[in-house]
């Protein structure tokens, strides 16, 4: 092979290797390497070397989620006047007044499954309110994956709060900041839940991660089927600065908007206890076991940059759990839960 111009030959070998690096890792170094002296050589090989490693660490990404209208996989639970439809039911809103909020549910039970949802929070003052958006089942020592959006003052950020329910056990709150204005347009929240882990993420990026960790004797949620709910109400004892901060309701109505609608799930019946597509689904493969290293990275930033509570960092006589060295959550045998 003849080299004519180093710089525009490495630029196409390298574009090349990133395409399919299994197939030139052995031959690439000589090609990057021909007419150089032996030190720059070098400085090729280990880069390379990094690139190889990076590859090999690089899980699938997540499978796109579709778009469908809200009464394909959803259904109004309660207040349906407070419910707006727009575009054809491609999109809805949720209405709060001093009366009432409102919400929906799935049609179906899911066991395990990749959930989608964008979402528009409440613009302006508020406070008091909170929008979730969360995946429960339906007994009393049920399992439950929460999404909480607290609302503040005009000015304020929003708190995102998620928790996770196992055998009617929770306490698991972790708060943080986003990185941008939720209610100026609409982002993407979802919940990447199989029988090693469940993993939030917001615009596709991870801010928890859930881990099985049944071998501690951690409750894990993989034999209760649940279904999908959302809901816009008014929680001002609570939710804003811990309820000194009530609900202005000359504000109202106060709105959420939603579209999207996506379920990719095992739909199984409330007494199901598997699913019956088990290792057979996009998300139940070996690379959605565990976090890429580009995950992680993601990950530790939002732990690092907008955490303001989790209860891992709580300490008390009996630790309830700690922090692995990658930042999500794992637990110790002396564990009451």
């Amino acid at each position: 092979m003849q080299i004519k111009s180093h710089t525009t030959n490495r630029a196409a070998l390298l574009s090349f290797f990133l395409i399919t690096p299994q197939s030139v890792s052995l031959s690439l170094p000589l090609l990057l390497c021909a007419g150089e002296k032996m030190a720059s050589c070098k400085q090729w090989t280990v880069f390379l070397s990094l690139l190889c490693l990076v590859s090999a660490t690089m899980a699938a990404p997540l499978k796109k989620p579709v778009a469908v209208p809200f009464g394909r996989n959803y259904m109004p639970t309660w207040a349906f006047d407070h419910i707006k439809y727009f575009n054809g039911g491609k999109e809805i809103q949720l209405h709060l007044d001093k009366y009432t909020g409102t919400g929906f549910q799935s049609k179906g039970n899911y066991l395990f499954g990749h959930f989608h949802m964008q979402i528009k929070m409440v613009p302006g003052d508020s406070a008091g309110t909170v929008t979730a958006y969360y995946l429960s089942s339906q007994n009393n020592e049920h399992d439950e994956i929460d999404f909480e959006f607290l609302g503040n003052r005009t000015g304020q950020p929003y708190i995102l709060q998620t928790n996770v329910f196992t055998g009617g056990k929770g306490d698991r709150e972790q708060r943080i900041f986003l990185w941008f204005d939720p209610t100026a347009a609409y982002h993407s929240y979802a919940v990447l839940w199989n029988l090693y882990q469940i993993v939030f993420l917001v615009d596709d990026i991870p801010i928890r991660v859930f881990k099985n960790s049944k071998d501690l004797g951690v409750k894990f949620p993989f034999n209760q089927p649940m279904k999908l709910y959302s809901s816009l109400w008014n929680a001002d004892d609570w939710a804003t600065r811990g309820g000194l901060e009530k609900t202005d309701w000359s504000k109202a109505p106060f709105i959420a908007s939603y579209r999207g609608f996506h379920i990719d799930g095992c739909e199984a019946s409330v007494e199901a206890k598997f699913c019956a597509t088990q290792g057979k689904r996009w998300w139940d493969q070996k690379e959605f076991q565990d976090l890429d290293a580009q995950q992680w990275r993601r990950l530790r930033w939002v732990r690092r940059k907008f955490t303001i509570y989790n209860y891992c960092m709580t300490e008390s006589d009996t630790l309830l759990c700690h922090r692995s060295a990658r930042g999500t959550e794992t637990y110790n045998t002396k564990s009451k839960l």
